[in-house]
């Protein structure tokens, strides 16, 4: 997107607020003649302004950038994945001591079985003697 693109649409968003230049300016701690240079592009528009402008105007920075939301989506996701894969090998581990604890459970009842039948069978053989 083009420098002239950006200006006019904070051009027409503050128009559509009713704002004008003095308005602007007043805003943004500066003077009139001095807005109206960066808003007809004969002053440099610095990052800073161009968030005070945004704040003024109250639309998103995206939007008078228009940067699209799938790619905004994408840089957040790439920018986070370090923290989605900690939550992956969180709960990787968790399952793994679940599965440990149910399988030491599972073997705990095979051995309970185990002396259960082996009880059983000297019971049977002291009764039928």
């Amino acid at each position: 997107m083009e420098i002239e693109d950006i200006l006019s649409k904070i051009k027409e968003n503050r128009k559509k607020k009713g704002f004008s230049y003095e308005t602007m300016a007043l805003e943004m701690n500066t003077s009139t003649a001095a807005y109206r240079k960066i808003e007809m592009n004969q002053t440099k528009l610095t990052v800073e302004r161009l968030f005070q402008i945004s704040e003024i105007l109250e639309i998103p920075l995206a939007n008078l950038l228009d940067i699209n939301n799938k790619n905004i989506l994408h840089q957040i996701n790439r920018e986070t994945s370090t923290g989605y894969l900690q939550q992956i090998e969180n709960f990787h581990q968790e399952n793994i001591d679940k599965s440990q604890k149910i399988e030491n459970l599972y073997e705990a009842r095979l051995r309970d079985k185990d002396i259960l039948i082996e009880n059983l069978q000297k019971t049977i053989e002291s009764l039928t003697k």
